[in-house]
């Protein structure tokens, strides 16, 4: 269904606070271990109250409410934690300009959802950022929020939620966020470690079916290039998904990039099987959906395990 655009998403509530903390902090200390020691306040207390909100709207919810309405309050903030179709469009922003020859076009939708530098970018650089966003975001946008609401449920999710989004605003090497940014971006990376390897594991399964269904992924691809590259990537759970996809497509990711001017080289993931043309990220977004649906009988599974129910 996709995220209501009229009504104010809880994500964005967390990247004020994140911004207000941050300003405030910053200011009030400098230096190495001080900045280190304000980053982790700041990720604590954020985590605590994105995980105490939900939990107190559900235990008022289930005091007023008779049971449907707890479950309709539940069913709601869990909405807000996934983002299959926000994804989904992301990437579908990105292709129909390529296809109508919009390449300007394309470069400003796949700035909305990229960090690096769009201008100027040829078509099959354009591609590759809309394939690598929307494979990477598999995991943190469907895959690891279905993880934690099927462990423990919206509050855990929220927290991950509030988790994702320090390490997207914070998380960064450069000389403001070295050490202010650290503990955000490293909770981040042990929060995505199972889920950034089942997400890569899922999209063999999907390219597989995709395969048997239609055509034009390869299973087989997906696992030797998850095999080979998952390791070929800045980030230590980023290239799972990234290579799972890379050779589902039969394509290569990664490369040069230019973030606010400065280039940066990343190692390639995936073989040039096949030309990044538009219509990869079609088939990424199919990857992307086909991958959901079987982390959805995963979490159910989980959630069965754990609380009898999915």
């Amino acid at each position: 269904m996709g995220d209501p655009r009229a009504i104010p998403h809880p994500v964005q509530a967390m990247g004020k606070a994140v911004s207000f903390l941050e300003v405030l902090l910053l200011k009030l200390f400098r230096g190495p271990l001080p900045e280190l020691i304000a980053g982790g306040f700041m990720v604590a207390v954020v985590s605590a109250v994105s995980y105490l909100i939900p939990y107190g709207l559900l235990y008022l919810a289930k005091g007023i409410l008779p049971g449907w309405g707890n479950a309709v309050v539940a069913v709601c903030l869990a909405f807000t934690t996934l983002s299959v179709k926000s994804l989904a469009d992301a990437g579908r922003a990105v292709y129909r300009p390529l296809l109508s020859g919009d390449l300007d076009g394309a470069r400003k939708s796949l700035s909305m959802v990229v960090g690096r530098d769009t201008v100027g970018l040829e078509e099959v650089e354009v591609v590759r950022g809309a394939v690598e966003t929307v494979a990477e975001n598999a995991s943190d946008g469907v895959v690891a929020p279905l993880i934690y609401l099927a462990v423990g449920g919206v509050p855990l999710a929220f927290a991950y939620k509030a988790v994702n989004t320090m390490d997207s605003m914070v998380g960064y090497r450069n000389g403001r966020y070295r050490y202010f940014g650290r503990v955000a971006a490293r909770l981040d990376d042990v929060a995505n470690y199972i889920p950034a390897r089942l997400t890569a594991l899922l999209m063999v399964v999907a390219a597989w079916l995709l395969s048997l269904a239609r055509g034009g992924f390869s299973g087989g691809g997906s696992l030797k290039v998850l095999l080979r590259d998952r390791y070929r990537h800045t980030s230590p759970n980023s290239g799972h998904p990234e290579a799972a996809a890379a050779g589902a497509l039969r394509v290569r990711l990664g490369g040069e990039n230019s973030y606010f001017g400065v280039k940066s080289v990343k190692p390639y993931i995936g073989d040039p099987d096949e030309p990044l043309l538009p219509g990869k990220i079609r088939d990424v977004v199919s990857l992307m959906y086909a991958t959901s649906a079987l982390a959805m009988f995963v979490a159910c599974t989980i959630s069965y395990c754990i609380y009898g129910y999915g």
